[in-house]
């Protein structure tokens, strides 16, 4: 199964923008074994200007865009450093890819990106992408990791989608709110009517949020592909993903 897995910078990093190390050491070594039973896996990683705000001691996530950008710049070489090295260890080859938003919209930049992929893939390497936030800018970014991922699961022709986050998944109602929310686990329909229901807000340091999720899932969704919203706090949880076992994340079944 080809399957692309979105990781948040909740999941990567602590709220000081340091690294996680003890869980992103979990996702390397889960996704090294994953393809050594035969999966194609991709991952979309957040977590550059998270990093990049850690390595530079600043106190919080910059909302001016030369700091960002700055930021982004330093820490996507501390995040493929470490990806290169953990990844490395479990003997997989990585590759950077990032990307804007123009190198979907525009066909000779899109297809010189989904045969890159594909090239890569047939060589066995495990391709690690994350929009270009050094240099993207208003007109040409996509915006959010979660939407990239599903771009990314569509031109790839992807099985899954699993999205990674700091909650379980789609909830009833919000579960940091009400003690009694209760997780929906199954979704056949089109993700836009749960919308209503959806939190916007993600952690301090990233992007997205459940508004996010249900959009991609949506993308995903309408090209055939499955998607899972599930908690990245144990990675261990992408065996049973993998294996389709049900229960303990939100799994969007594709029309």
């Amino acid at each position: 199964m080809r399957i692309v897995v979105k990781v948040g910078t909740s999941t990567l990093a602590h709220t000081t923008g340091k690294l996680n190390i003890k869980r992103t050491q979990a996702l390397c070594r889960v996704l090294s074994d994953l393809k050594n039973a035969g999966h194609e896996v991709i991952l979309v990683s957040s977590g550059a200007i998270g990093m990049g705000v850690g390595k530079l001691g600043l106190k919080e996530k910059p909302t001016d865009i030369p700091t960002k950008q700055a930021a982004a710049a330093v820490g996507q070489c501390e995040l493929m450093y470490t990806y290169d090295r953990l990844f490395t260890e479990y003997h997989h080859n990585v590759a950077q890819i990032l990307l804007t938003g123009a190198d979907f919209a525009a066909d000779d930049r899109h297809d010189n990106f989904t045969n890159t992929l594909s090239r890569l893939l047939e060589l066995g390497v495990l391709p690690i992408i994350n929009e270009n936030d050094t240099v993207a800018t208003e007109e040409i970014k996509v915006g959010d990791n979660d939407t990239l991922s599903a771009y990314v699961a569509v031109s790839a022709k992807a099985e899954l989608l699993v999205i990674l986050s700091d909650v379980n998944g789609l909830y009833d109602k919000d579960p940091h709110k009400n003690a009694d929310a209760k997780l929906i686990e199954h979704v056949h329909g089109s993700p836009e009517a749960l919308l209503d229901v959806a939190s916007g807000a993600g952690s301090a340091l990233g992007t997205g949020g459940m508004k996010t999720k249900l959009k991609a899932a949506k993308i995903a969704g309408e090209a055939g592909c499955d998607t899972v919203i599930a908690n990245g706090e144990n990675p261990d949880l992408l065996y049973d993903i993998a294996a389709g076992k049900v229960g303990g994340y939100t799994k969007f079944f594709a029309r």
